[in-house]
């Protein structure tokens, strides 16, 4: 699951943002070890660390001494806005900037994201 794409610790903090998300990991929730990530990974557990602290460091999660780390209160929204906004700009934007070039208007545009999710949803387009 780990690629060469970016850095691991990024990767290790992606996972952890993803599990948040998906609600693996829900607030309150207790997050596996740095030493359980290194071991699953095979990684130095510093690697894995690094990737935890990343996100103490945005207060998705906390430090509970001697028991370990978990996800902070308000987590899911944070990821949640960060995801979304992320979306926008990786998938929106482009996507609108390349539909003027070739001339489609925003209502017809609509209607290919409508159509395409009927298509993949199985029902008839509106």
């Amino acid at each position: 699951m780990i690629d060469d794409s970016k850095p691991i610790f990024q990767q290790i903090a992606e996972r952890i943002e993803g599990d948040i998300l998906d609600g693996v990991l829900p607030e309150e929730g207790q997050v596996p070890s740095t030493n359980e990530f290194a071991a699953f990974y095979r990684i130095n557990p510093a690697t894995a660390a690094k990737g935890v602290n990343l996100l103490v460091e945005k207060g998705l999660l906390y430090k509970r001494r001697g028991i370990g780390m978990f996800v902070a209160p308000g987590a899911r929204e944070t990821v949640l806005a960060k995801r979304q906004d992320q979306f926008y700009r990786q998938y929106v934007q482009p996507l609108h900037s390349e539909a003027r070039k070739l001339g489609i208007g925003v209502e017809e545009l609509t209607a290919l994201i409508h159509r395409s999710a009927a298509e993949h949803e199985g029902t008839p387009a509106p």
